[in-house]
């Protein structure tokens, strides 16, 4: 009689062995980077579709002063009420915009296009708007989710497209609003917020500052700046060896550093971030990726999201460096080689919002 244990074993191994080919189909790999293909793209942009619509479970962040927003979700938050929260919604449609835009004949290309429109209808952004507006809700999604709005504006803004131009003509009020929240918010920080979660200033500063490169906007590039350099130009000796916490899935020292390529001359930049990452510089550069125990807990799974966004980091930082570019880039493949197999992990913690951050770190560079 054959053995159930072993033959459980060959199930679990054929298993995995499939699982690793599987993925291996999603991506090719082009000068030393992991680079997204047809294949790869539709795997993922799955995941955004089956939750951009879908209202519950969700998880509000609004603040209730009084009974008038005691409501379904989806009555404040028409366009971004889908994948549990609002910037998780906002990054899945700015994700499914940047496919289309590098695969337009995705087998999901005509389901995608009828939900964006469906979505970022001008009725529902001019709705969207009014929740930025209330006083009681300044602090709503800032910056993290005002980051990203920007970065779906962005990616509309470069579409040349029919619907691109529809679309981001609708999400133009919400835009101007969180560009005039941000001119007004950052001259009033004293300190700026170093964690490795959504109020991070430097991840939100970064895709600010891109926003305000793709349409010119001096107000915006000009507070940014200004911004980065009153927090981070002194910063030497990051202590990288720290991280993670234990729900990171923004690393402090790497958003920064990713940061200020975009702030600082090439010239400066090459010394500064010598000096604010030693570790990387200084002999062999060697950073672990994050391990996730339990992919049902939205706050462990977290550490999948860091390794994607590391990879995105570092992926930058060798690009802008004048040493250990080779290593950089290995490190950021590494991340990516942890990170990918679990996007899909079949839980809604990290389903409703990874794949994102797998193309952001897979097409952004």
């Amino acid at each position: 009689m054959i053995n159930k244990t072993f033959i459980l074993s060959l199930f679990l191994l054929y298993g995995l062995y499939s699982l690793s080919h599987a993925q291996e189909k999603l991506y090719s790999e082009a000068q030393g980077k992991y680079v997204l293909n047809v294949a790869g793209a539709s795997h993922l942009a799955k995941l955004p579709l089956k939750c951009m619509q879908q209202e519950f479970p969700y998880k509000t962040s609004v603040t209730f002063s009084d009974t008038s927003l005691i409501t379904r979700p989806r009555n404040y938050h028409p366009a971004f009420y889908g994948c549990f929260d609002w910037h998780s919604s906002v990054h899945g449609h700015w994700m499914l915009v940047r496919l289309l835009k590098l695969f337009p004949h995705l087998p999901e290309a005509a389901e995608i296009r009828t939900k964006l429109r469906t979505n970022l209808s001008a009725d529902n952004i001019l709705t969207e708007v009014e929740i930025f507006k209330d006083e009681q809700q300044r602090g709503f999604e800032r910056t993290y989710g005002w980051a990203w709005l920007l970065q779906l504006q962005k990616e509309l803004l470069s579409w040349n497209d029919p619907l691109g131009k529809e679309l981001s003509k609708n999400l133009e009020p919400l835009a101007q609003q969180l560009v005039r929240l941000y001119i007004n918010y950052l001259p009033k920080m004293n300190y700026a917020v170093r964690v490795g979660e959504h109020s991070n200033l430097a991840f939100g500063l970064t895709l600010a500052y891109d926003y305000g490169m793709e349409t010119k906007n001096d107000s915006l590039l000009h507070i940014v700046r200004e911004t980065a350099l009153r927090f981070y130009k002194k910063d030497t000796g990051c202590p990288i060896n720290y991280e993670p916490g234990g729900s990171d899935f923004l690393s402090p020292c790497l958003e920064e550093a990713d940061l200020m390529w975009r702030i600082l001359p090439a010239k400066d930049y090459a010394s500064w971030i010598e000096r604010f990452l030693p570790d990387l510089f200084n002999g062999p550069a060697t950073l672990t990726p994050g391990t996730v125990t339990d992919r049902t807990d939205g706050k462990l799974v977290h550490l999948d999201g860091l390794n994607l966004s590391r990879a995105w980091c570092l992926y930058g930082i060798a690009h802008h460096s004048r040493k250990n570019k080779a290593a950089l880039i290995n490190l950021a493949k590494k991340h990516l080689t942890a990170a990918l197999p679990h996007v899909a992990s079949g839980d809604y913690m990290g389903e409703h919002w990874l794949a994102s951050f797998a193309v952001y770190a897979l097409t952004i560079q």
